[in-house]
């Protein structure tokens, strides 16, 4: 049984005239009753009664009809399914990031990019900068936003965002007010980070941050996620140094202040594995980089 028999049946089902359902097929009629006869060989019944006058469908000829109906809207949705994966209209995408995206530009990237694929699937998850690289590794992520210049060879990138450290301190804190923020201030202060196992390029920029500033931070905190950290300064208990996009978190009890000095902006990349043959990921990409080549904020 072929799709053409289905289709020939149709017609014919419809018109139960074998010249008129040849004219619309733009066929001859002897291939269509070779076709139907090649379908009812292969149903193994019946599915019209023909004689000089007339053409009429069997019990299972109008048994049949349905099932063929179904069989090629079936057939036309998984071709339409599989243009629209091949043109990247459609499929899934899983998408890593790490929390600061959240306040520099994912949202609005995300929101863009699903308006023109409604079809398309995007599912996210917050990993470390350090968890999205195994993940990409294991093709269980395809495209990641992270932190880090650790860059394996077979990942290719975009610069997505640069941004300054700033100062996160309690509302309360005694220099909260001041324009810019001294770094040797926080000498002896508790310092709030996310941690060496979670982000060993961010600890490494802190320790450099405050060494180059005359002193060696005391770390009393080591967090998970950004949010705790700027969590933990709003209940008083620390200080933090983190990504100036975290100021747009609005979290009450916490106040962000400039520091007074030029330090290396902390860079955000995206990141996806060169050899990826993924049309989806392909649209994705140039979603990025449309959006990286806008001016920032």
């Amino acid at each position: 049984m072929e799709f053409r028999h289905l289709r020939y049946f149709l017609v014919l089902a419809e018109e139960l005239h074998f010249g008129r359902a040849a004219r619309r097929l733009s066929i001859s009629q002897p291939p269509l009753s070779l076709n139907i006869q090649q379908l009812e060989a292969s149903v193994g019944a019946r599915l019209f009664t023909r004689s000089s006058k007339s053409v009429a469908l069997t019990a299972a000829g109008l048994a049949f009809v349905p099932a063929a109906r179904a069989l090629l809207d079936q057939a036309a949705q998984a071709a339409r399914h599989a243009r629209d994966v091949g043109q990247g209209m459609a499929g899934s995408l899983a998408i890593g990031f790490a929390g600061t995206m959240l306040y520099s530009g994912l949202p609005g990237i995300l929101e863009r990019f699903q308006a023109q694929h409604p079809l398309l699937r995007l599912m996210l998850k917050e990993l470390s900068s350090s968890e999205q690289l195994v993940e990409l590794a294991h093709d269980r992520l395809d495209i990641g936003f992270v932190h880090t210049t650790r860059v394996p060879p077979e990942l290719s990138q975009i610069l997505v965002f640069s941004q300054a450290l700033v100062g996160c301190l309690p509302a309360g804190h005694r220099l909260a007010q001041q324009a810019t923020l001294s770094l040797r201030a926080l000498q002896g202060e508790p310092f709030a980070v996310v941690s060496r196992a979670v982000s060993p390029d961010y600890h490494e920029r802190i320790l450099g941050i405050c060494t180059d500033a005359g002193f060696h931070p005391e770390i009393r905190f080591e967090l998970r996620h950004w949010l705790s950290v700027v969590s933990l300064v709003s209940q008083g208990m620390g200080v933090a140094l983190v990504p100036a996009a975290l100021s747009r978190s609005a979290m009450a009890g916490t106040v962000f202040v400039p520091l007074d000095r030029t330090t290396t902006p902390y860079d955000t990349h995206c990141l996806w594995k060169t050899a990826r043959d993924n049309p989806a990921l392909a649209s994705f990409v140039k979603a990025v980089r449309d959006a990286s080549a806008q001016p920032s904020g």
